[in-house]
């Protein structure tokens, strides 16, 4: 009996350092995670976040990394115990029976074993949608907003609107490029009547946005979109052709972009809070949209608030300079530093030797 008594507050301990423990870990989803060489080995290869929404989902995936070690480490401790602590030979000389002592019909640890997964499976959920609505919230009250056109194999980005204080002229910005956005809203049908498409026209672009300022890529130039930091920002994304992919890996964060993105019931929406740290960030397609798939490269430069109101006034008073030159102007590299273009032309390019530098 007094071996029993014994055996029973073990199995409470245990069972209450599991959920106590299991419950620390996950509660810890919502404050920094561990910092240095721990940290770090958690993280399992993720980048440093740039924007707080990154922050958030850098912090969850390293507390629930924290608890499913301490779930499996409680595991194997068990696995290990039963193993060489209730083995045959052991029993033998302790002079137990053949069999151990049957549990199968235990119904208090059947239901401490069911409940036990439910309530880490409500946990992992509970944070998850917490993150999830930090990530996806559009509640944001973003200064700029950017429009973001995918195709094969490359980008276009455009600013629509931009908050007073970092306008040309000190009013707030609005780019829309009335003259083609009125041609790509005349492409919904065709005049001639060919509309197969649900009664509009094959080349219909009149859902794609088109701005007075715009970087376009190239094969032979990646294309910089140019960010204040410290500054909320939305981005709109639409595929000019297939499925492609909007991905920043610092922003631990990537949305799809679609082509007709309402009519086809796809959120083309996204925000950040802001990013808090100026520098030049490679962006992807994270979908595999084709051939050149690889090549679809993009650079985010983040600047202070200044040098953007300065880049955006350079752009504004001259529609003719490239963003190259834009870049100069305000003592910025004037192309792509975190990648580099590919040479399209695949003959000649077996040695790996498969990227060029603008010129």
């Amino acid at each position: 009996m007094e071996q029993q008594n014994k055996r029973g507050l073990k199995r409470k301990a245990l069972l209450g350092g599991v959920l106590g423990l299991g419950g620390l870990a996950m509660a810890g989803c919502d404050v920094a995670a561990p910092g240095g060489t721990f940290g770090y080995f958690l993280r399992m290869g993720w980048p440093d976040g740039i924007t707080p929404e990154a922050v958030s989902m850098g912090n969850f995936w390293s507390w629930v990394w924290v608890a499913a070690w301490i779930i499996g480490i409680i595991m194997w401790a068990l696995m290990l115990t039963a193993i060489f602590a209730w083995n045959a030979k052991k029993a033998e000389k302790r002079g137990d029976g053949e069999f151990p002592k049957q549990l199968q019909y235990n119904v208090p640890l059947e239901l401490v074993l069911t409940i036990v997964p439910i309530f880490i499976v409500m946990i992992l959920f509970f944070f998850t949608i917490q993150t999830q609505d930090k990530v996806t919230a559009l509640d944001k009250n973003p200064e700029v907003t950017v429009d973001v056109t995918a195709y094969q194999w490359n980008w276009k980005f455009g600013y629509s609107t931009v908050a007073a204080d970092l306008s040309p002229g000190g009013q707030e910005y609005v780019g829309v490029d009335e003259a083609r956005q009125a041609n790509a809203e005349a492409s919904k049908e065709d005049p001639a009547g060919n509309n197969p498409i649900h009664g509009n026209s094959k080349s219909d672009v009149s859902y794609l946005h088109f701005n007075q300022i715009e970087t376009l890529g190239t094969t032979d130039e990646v294309p910089v979109l140019v960010l204040p930091t410290n500054t909320p920002i939305e981005f709109n994304l639409a595929s000019a052709d297939v499925a492609h992919s909007f991905w920043v890996p610092e922003f631990l964060f990537k949305r799809d972009a679609f082509a007709h993105p309402e009519a086809n019931k796809s959120q083309r929406v996204f925000q950040i809070e802001e990013i808090f740290e100026e520098g030049a960030f490679v962006g992807r397609c994270a979908e595999m949209c084709g051939t050149y798939h690889a090549m679809m490269n993009f650079e985010i430069r983040a600047v202070d608030r200044d040098s953007f109101a300065e880049y955006l006034d350079f752009r504004d008073a001259n529609p003719e300079a490239t963003n190259a030159q834009a870049l100069e102007h305000i003592g910025e590299a004037p192309y792509a530093t975190s990648t580099s273009p590919f040479v399209s032309d695949r003959t000649g390019t077996r040695d790996g030797e498969n990227f060029q530098t603008p010129a």
